[in-house]
């Protein structure tokens, strides 16, 4: 499929194609959630960072979630003291908290990312081939970095073949982080590269009430962001056979880049 697909794009391998919020769409070379299409033209256009922007990037599944909640209770931090029983956290998914890009400006509305104080923390699933380069060359915009061990961690009879072909969301997952963990080893003071695996520590099985299933105002449930926290999941759901093979396919993708995930 190129530029040229239809509009809506095609489901992801090995899903019944009744769910569009999951399918996705060849665009400027990148495989992207088609329902983000229509935003990123206009974000390469017209979006301007200001000083002291982060931008959290991730390829969905990842630490996404996690990494959003972190992020916001350290910039807010002076604003929200950890302690404060109005921290929005506590009545927030960090999806709230966090806006992205693609799905605001693919809904026109911008303006409510225009309208956020300095410095803002926003996040985006793009590729950093496709970043604008008022992002990816601007020193004073940063940009923090996630990304967790290929083995997929949802659905694995209907995503398996997706991740090993390179067509599950964002494409080809080894496509996806080579291009940031490429930039953060170019531009080091501004491009932070996190694993999902060495953040991870003592995860515990507590979950606040508004991150629940049924308190979200989401597209997409509550439980689709969030799992177990745990690392190496994978074996509950994975042969020893595909994992192998799985394996093989990230070595060689990855290889001579020096990132690995062993």
């Amino acid at each position: 499929m190129n530029d040229g697909s239809a509009a809506l794009g095609v489901p992801l391998a090995g899903l019944t194609g009744d769910d569009p919020k999951l399918w996705v769409r060849f665009y400027q070379g990148t495989w992207v959630l088609a329902t983000f299409v229509p935003g990123i033209a206009p974000i390469q256009q017209s979006f301007r960072p200001r000083g002291g922007d982060v931008v959290i990037a991730s390829i969905p599944k990842s630490g996404t979630t996690w990494l959003k909640a972190l992020a916001f209770a350290t910039m807010a931090r002076g604003v929200y003291p950890p302690d404060t029983a109005e921290h929005p956290l506590l009545r927030l998914n960090p999806h709230q908290c966090v806006t992205n890009l693609e799905r605001l400006y693919s809904a026109g509305q911008e303006s409510m990312i225009e309208a956020l104080p300095s410095p803002r923390l926003l996040s985006t699933h793009m590729h950093h081939s496709i970043l604008p380069s008022s992002i990816s060359k601007n020193p004073d915009c940063k940009i923090v970095y996630i990304c967790r061990r290929g083995k997929p961690d949802v659905s694995f009879s209907d995503l398996f073949e997706a991740v090993c072909q390179g067509t599950s969301v964002s494409g080809p997952f080894w496509d996806h982080v080579l291009g940031y963990w490429n930039a953060s080893k170019a531009t080091p003071e501004a491009v932070l590269f996190l694993r999902y695996e060495d953040m991870l520590r003592d995860p515990a099985g507590n979950n606040l009430e508004v991150n629940k299933p049924s308190s979200t105002s989401q597209p997409l449930a509550n439980d689709w962001f969030f799992r177990k926290g745990e690392a190496e999941d994978w074996v509950n759901h994975m042969t020893p056979d595909m994992a192998r093979r799985l394996d093989a396919i990230v070595e060689e993708k990855l290889s001579g880049s020096g990132l690995s995930f062993a």
